[in-house]
């Protein structure tokens, strides 16, 4: 492919769908742009040298910039022209600064993490276990290093950070080879230092009561950010970046854009008589669109010490439970109650309880109806638990009753 190089076309420059494709530069013949599957674009040299075709690299884009590639492939293709060019000099990637891991983390995160990973700022931190590495050139990097950052990890009583951080790396690394940073990654067959089994925790009736009744005593936001939580089964990000505008209190509608979607989904979520008196009851700042915040700019945050006071309400002698555990809860009981399991699946945005393909364009109320059924019958079941409390479990205070319960 011939074409006329410059910053905005480059940057427009898809990524190739087999095998690495060339595009070369119509202003200065010899100079092209090689193109990754992962997107990755090196500038290199074409000539012909003592009668055989060579191909000289020049540097990864952006890293080296148009100007720079085509100041330095005018130096090779004039040396070559003179008959001057030693085909033994170092190329410009050579004599360059080297990179460093600290140098390529954050490329990685702005060109590849960021435009692909919804949850690009997980892999940034993530990545930043490997921070004792950073002023190491990133071609230096061996094996034994990162396998003694993940023992670091497991030894911080974290052992499934560990699988994370080592698929993290194993992207950085395998980008950094598409954009000739390195030749090879060190982590290549790397397995996952620890064996992760799938978690089947499930709250008790008993449980699920304490958590809602230590939520109410939290006050706005976190006390109706908790019951919603309960109430919609849905992931604890989606429910405290929840906005006004998503919401139709009128119909009983949450709808959840595929931008805020986990699973890039768009998803709505019937909403209980329940869930909108919880939701009637949240003052709303003015000019803000966020159900959950405190600033009025920003959702709310601080999930973990959240959790640890409501540790304390379900009982420090309870097996270790987390906030993904509430959805668990939820599909397990609407199943105890018969609800059919590809309701339960589209209830919880899961990708096998989907109509998918064409039929999803002009389907996008897909089991509306059995997902309200399913919905209203779990916040029946809720409100039952409820009203069973003994008078000897902690009540919520009497604002929340009123705005809650009534």
């Amino acid at each position: 492919m011939k074409k006329k190089l410059t910053p905005k076309s480059i940057d427009a420059l898809p990524p190739a769908t087999g095998k690495r494709y060339e595009v070369h530069d119509q202003s200065l013949p010899g100079l092209h742009l090689r193109v990754s599957a992962t997107g990755g674009k090196v500038f290199g040299v074409s000539r012909r040298i003592d009668g055989r075709m060579k191909r000289i690299r020049i540097g990864a884009y952006p890293i080296v910039s148009l100007a720079d590639a085509r100041e330095k492939a005018r130096d090779i293709l004039r040396d070559i022209e003179l008959g001057q060019y030693d085909q033994t000099s170092p190329s410009v990637a050579d004599s360059a600064p080297r990179l460093t891991l600290g140098d390529v983390v954050p490329q990685f995160i702005e060109l590849y993490a960021k435009p692909r990973n919804k949850d690009w700022r997980g892999t940034e931190r993530v990545l930043q276990k490997f921070a004792p590495l950073f002023p190491r050139p990133i071609d230096q990097i061996k094996r034994a290093d990162v396998v003694r950052v993940l023992d670091t990890i497991i030894a911080g009583g974290a052992p499934t950070r560990a699988n994370r951080a080592l698929a993290a790396v194993k992207k950085l690394m395998n980008w950094c080879i598409d954009r000739a940073m390195i030749e090879t990654s060190p982590v290549t067959a790397l397995r996952p230092p620890t064996k992760e089994v799938p978690r089947d925790r499930v709250l008790t009736d008993e449980e699920m009561v304490a958590i809602w009744h230590a939520g109410a005593s939290e006050g706005f936001p976190l006390a109706h950010f908790t019951q919603l939580l309960i109430l919609t089964g849905q992931r604890h990000g989606e429910v405290a970046g929840m906005r006004w505008s998503e919401l139709d209190l009128e119909k009983g509608i949450w709808t959840l854009p595929a931008k805020r979607a986990k699973n890039a989904t768009s998803h709505i979520v019937p909403l209980a008589p329940l869930a909108i008196t919880i939701l009637k009851s949240v003052p709303r700042f003015l000019d803000s669109d966020l159900v959950f915040t405190t600033t009025g700019t920003s959702p709310i945050s601080g999930f973990g010490r959240l959790k640890e006071r409501l540790d304390i309400a379900v009982g420090l002698d309870a097996e270790d439970w987390r906030f993904h555990d509430l959805r668990r809860t939820m599909a397990t009981n609407m199943a105890m109650m018969r609800i059919q399991p590809q309701i339960i699946e589209a209830v919880l945005n899961h990708k096998t309880g989907i109509v998918s393909g064409v039929a999803a364009t002009y389907n996008r109320h897909a089991y509306l109806d059995e997902k309200r059924e399913a919905l209203e019958m779990w916040a029946n079941r809720i409100e039952s638990l409820i009203a069973a409390t003994p008078d000897c479990v902690q009540r919520p205070s009497k604002v929340m009753e009123t705005a809650v319960l009534t």
